[in-house]
């Protein structure tokens, strides 16, 4: 006779249960008492299982836990159940159990509220919030079953679904960038939701947001800064500072510092109500270096401000004999932009121009800000990528063969000088690289312009006159003996290969110039006559190739210069320290000058009215956070790569 077995937590019921609402029915027939059969309690129902054969007494709730095998429910699970029958068969439990829900929400329909003076209205014993074992659609007992099956997680699909839906409408209604969605920190708070069990939680409200939470965010940004800032007094740290005003025209000065481990946000100074001229501007610095430990800083970059820019200008009025040759020959480049201003003017003021001119042309002709380097070199290489035949009023200008070999010749001979620029203006380390980079791109200039004049090296050229004597001046003005002091602590200007690639080249300690300087920059930072003297020994042997392995001699073109001083330059300690610090500096403010994207964007017009000093926590933290998570390979390689780069999508390119 067949095996029958009871259990006593299974409820009892007299009441038939539809095949709709009880799917797993089928898979079970129902039959009459067996003869004989003893009954300890529990329901009348008896089925008898399609796969195994084995007759059971029991209600739906265990004909489920026989059928899915689920531990615990008093019932021996079937072992005939093949893994795929199981897996159809849970499908199939799980779309009845969500149809319930869903009826269930769409019947709950919000109660008004409560007459004033009275309390709340009771909610009622029979609105169910979980699903139920239960086969009595209205008992007021139900009990909460525990999901333990991996299966029943597996597959809610509807829950998905809506979730999905709910962060969409947060995007929609928000008007939230698509490319947030990449944002490492956003997907971390789900997926941390997600696998914590967090009954009852409550997203952070807006005070905790702006007070308590912030705070808090930028002490652990502190932290996470504290390994970088521990390295600022072995390698050095170069203080960069910007200028300027948020959307309530407060001026603000940008103050950041840069070293071999990368930029970081110190502060954003508000200046309003101050005199900004050099005395404050001093001020402010001083107060920087005092902050970060004057031990520790190697060099302050400014911007070119008008207040930097003053002494420059009172120099260029004593010589204007010089300025009018300068622009007798130099005039023709301003003509030439002054015409690709103007057909930028024309095609921008007209829409079908402007809508040819976007169809066919990858990049937007927009105006480049004076300020910005190479603006117009900029200006003329967008023009360059039109087709000339887009403006009937400007044909006469833009098919003249004359002003596009024009063009191409400021294009051509500026194109070493905006190579430089474009160098120079990035935060990686290049102090050392400078006074090279300045020679090569004077002496490729100079052959541009004599190949296109048709001319002999020996031979006079009046615009390479002037030409080199604007770049001379500029170098004159920016260059500082810690450019020639980097410049001499290059291994690889010492090196064979180095040499030999230009006849004209001579190693730094041969150079008359670089020596000079590098004196001068030895005398004011040794002030320890003692000190001096064995730095001055110590380069000596450095200069002169005597070095106690001679593997050092090879590595000097092959290794990077700060692998070699690390590897190698044991046999110096007190040059090495200073190698050390001076080769891993940037040399120009662009870090800070991005930063104000970032003060921005979070400074917006639709949130002026926020006080400076909690700006200034919101671009601490948001600045340092994303310039630390540049420095992992997620940000390459992973889901949320060039999470902060605006706009829904990018290219490679913008990661350099």
């Amino acid at each position: 006779m067949d095996e029958v077995t009871s259990t006593k937590t299974s409820p009892s019921s007299n009441q038939e249960v539809s095949n709709d609402e009880s799917s797993l029915w089928r898979y079970v027939t129902k039959v009459e008492k067996p003869a004989g059969a003893s009954v300890k309690s529990g329901g009348n129902t008896y089925f008898k299982c399609n796969y195994c054969g084995v007759v059971y007494m029991g209600s739906y709730s265990r004909v489920k836990a026989h059928l899915l095998k689920i531990p615990n429910k008093g019932i021996k699970p079937c072992p005939k159940v093949t893994p795929s029958h199981r897996l159809e068969m849970q499908q199939m439990y799980d779309n009845v159990e969500n149809g319930k829900l869903e009826r269930e929400r769409r019947s709950q329909i919000p109660l008004p509220p409560p007459p004033p003076g009275r309390g709340p209205i009771p909610i009622s014993q029979f609105r169910r919030h979980e699903r139920s074992d239960s086969t009595n659609p209205i008992d007021g007992k139900r009990r909460k079953v525990a999901v333990n099956n991996t299966l029943e997680k597996a597959y809610q699909n509807n829950a998905r679904h809506e979730l999905d839906s709910t962060i969409a409408r947060m995007f929609y209604t928000a008007g939230l960038p698509f490319n947030f969605a990449r944002n490492p920190y956003y997907r971390n708070s789900y997926a941390y939701a997600a696998t914590h069990s967090i009954p009852g939680y409550v997203p952070p409200g807006y005070n905790a947001l702006r007070t308590t939470l912030l705070q808090k965010e930028r002490a652990h940004v502190e932290g996470l800064l504290k390994p970088i800032k521990d390295f600022w007094l072995e390698n050095g740290v170069s203080i960069v500072s910007d200028g300027w005003s948020d959307p309530h025209r407060r001026p603000l000065i940008n103050i950041m510092a840069v070293s071999d481990g990368g930029p970081v946000f110190i502060k954003a100074i508000d200046g309003s109500g101050e005199f900004k001229d050099k005395h404050y501007i001093a001020g402010v610095l001083k107060d920087a270096i005092k902050e970060i430990g004057h031990e520790k800083v190697v060099q302050v970059i400014t911007d070119n401000a008008s207040v930097m820019k003053a002494a420059g200008s009172l120099i260029e009025t004593k010589n204007t004999e010089k300025n009018e040759v300068t622009y007798e020959e130099c005039s023709w480049i301003t003509r030439i932009g002054d015409d690709a201003s103007f057909i930028r003017v024309f095609i921008m003021n007209h829409s079908m121009r402007l809508a040819m001119f976007n169809e066919f042309c990858p990049l937007k002709l927009l105006q480049v800000a004076d300020t910005r380097f190479a603006s117009v070199v900029v200006m003329l290489k967008r023009l360059k990528e039109d087709d000339v035949g887009k403006a009937q009023k400007v044909k006469d200008l833009i098919l003249s063969d004359l002003w596009w070999d024009n063009v191409d010749y400021i294009l051509e001979f500026t194109a070493p000088i905006y190579d430089m620029l474009r160098m120079a203006d990035t935060d990686k380390p290049c102090l050392h690289l400078m006074y090279e980079m300045w020679d090569s791109m004077i002496e490729k200039v100079k052959a541009v312009i004599y190949r296109h004049e048709g001319l002999e090296d020996d031979q006079h050229c009046s615009f390479w006159s002037v030409v080199y004597d604007i770049l001379i001046d500029r170098w004159t003005k920016n260059c500082t003996p810690l450019h020639c002091l980097a410049h001499s602590l290059n291994p690889k200007y010492y090196s064979n290969e180095w040499l030999s690639e230009n006849p004209k080249r001579v190693a730094p300690h041969r150079d008359y110039e670089i020596s000079m300087e590098r004196s001068k920059c030895l005398d004011r930072y040794f002030e320890d006559v003692n000190e001096l003297s064995v730095v001055k020994f110590e380069f000596a042997a450095f200069s002169g190739g005597r070095f106690p392995s001679p593997a050092a001699l090879t590595d000097r073109w092959i290794l990077q210069p700060l692998v070699w001083w690390q590897y190698h330059g044991t046999a110096f300690p007190t040059l090495q320290t200073l190698a050390l610090k001076l080769l891993g500096q940037p040399c120009s403010s662009s870090c800070a000058e991005r930063n104000w994207s970032t003060y921005k964007f979070i400074h917006s017009l639709k949130r002026n009215k926020m006080a400076p000093a909690r700006a200034d926590d919101l671009v601490y933290v948001h600045s340092n956070l994303r310039l630390l998570s540049r420095r992992n390979k997620e940000y390459i390689h992973t889901a949320t790569k060039m999470w902060d780069i605006g706009g829904d999508s990018w290219n490679e390119s913008d990661i350099h």
